[in-house]
């Protein structure tokens, strides 16, 4: 499965500043599936309501435990670490494998835009699922009608 990023803006002819905060990595690779160690970084599909965004972080084989999810000014960080180990021991000889995977992804959010105490995240599916809520003076508000007199 493959996710691709989408910018969908409710509101076309507003420039969504989503789309610059969201779509610039401080560590950009070239390629933004591949780290500079040339280990694999999940896909992230992001979308933007009315009300807010939603972040999804393709890593399929984890668990909720494995993520890291801080914010630290208007910097979002999604990290994550996994470590396996296998031992299998007999008569004659002791088999050990381990594996490490790990990834870090960094988003600046938008100022005075998101409602930072109200961002939640869920893993499921394979999915890593963060709501980041607008603040209610930063939505976008329907066109008001003005009477003509």
């Amino acid at each position: 499965m493959s996710l691709i990023k989408r910018n969908g803006n409710l509101f076309p002819g507003v420039p969504s500043l989503f789309d610059d905060f969201f779509s610039r990595e401080f560590f950009n690779w070239g390629n933004n599936n591949f780290s500079a160690t040339q280990t694999t970084v999940p896909s992230v599909n992001i979308r933007e309501s009315a009300d807010s965004y939603e972040v999804e972080v393709a890593a399929p084989g984890m668990e909720k435990k494995d993520f890291n999810v801080t914010l630290d000014g208007n910097l979002l960080t999604i990290s994550s670490q996994k470590q396996q180990r296998q031992e299998k021991k007999e008569e004659n000889y002791t088999r050990r494998e381990f594996s490490y995977q790990s990834f870090q992804r960094n988003f600046e959010l938008p100022k005075d835009v998101v409602d930072a105490d109200k961002i939640n995240a869920r893993y499921e599916n394979g999915l890593l699922h963060l709501t980041i809520p607008k603040k209610e003076e930063a939505k976008q508000q329907a066109p008001r009608m003005i009477e003509i007199a």
